[in-house]
């Protein structure tokens, strides 16, 4: 068991998208569905979903920084959702779909508002990027139907229109650091 994971956790619309790209990468592990950021504790999925708790669906994973750096994570998280939209991806509309980065250490924090800053510097974006970024708080896994959702359910739909496109995106940009059997 490897005893070097840091934990990172980020939200970027519906979770499982970000669970399906962030769990194929080399030196990423134990990635989970779940809920952050809100007031409540251990809120259910319907109440997330009317937004009625506060929390962004989200995923938390932990990172091997031999493997993976944090400013990897970063550029991975960015290339893979809208961080401009205030409140929304796609369809998804409401507070819970909101484009965060909840750090678990300073230095996180520091590398994750210099990289907005250098996104920004570079006008990579056409719009201002508002992702929110705070501190971690409780996490809480989501139901266990959403764990792995992407990879059981690859012909539904949502997962073939809107999921699809990124994973076929981190394929194009980042096969080199990809676990093999998802090149």
């Amino acid at each position: 068991m490897k005893t070097n994971l840091i934990k990172a956790t980020f939200a970027s619309g519906c979770f499982w998208c970000t669970e399906a790209v962030f769990q194929r990468f080399t030196g990423i592990y134990n990635v989970r569905s779940g809920y952050t950021g809100g007031q409540i504790k251990n809120p259910p999925y319907r109440e997330v979903c009317q937004g009625r708790t506060g929390h962004a669906e989200a995923i938390e994973l932990e990172y091997d920084p031999e493997l993976i750096s944090y400013k990897d994570l970063l550029q991975v998280f960015f290339t893979t959702h809208d961080p401009t939209t205030l409140n929304r991806q796609g369809n998804d509309v409401g507070t819970q779909y909101r484009s965060a980065i909840f750090y678990h250490s300073e230095s996180q924090k520091q590398e994750a508002l210099d990289y907005i800053n250098y996104l920004e510097a570079e006008q990579v974006f056409e719009s201002k990027i508002v992702t929110e970024v705070t501190e971690a708080k409780p996490f809480y896994y989501a139901e266990d139907e959403h764990h792995e959702f992407y990879n059981n359910h690859p012909l539904q739909g949502y997962c073939q229109f809107i999921i699809d496109p990124k994973i076929n995106k981190i394929k194009k940009l980042y096969q080199h650091k990809l676990l093999p059997e998802y090149r």
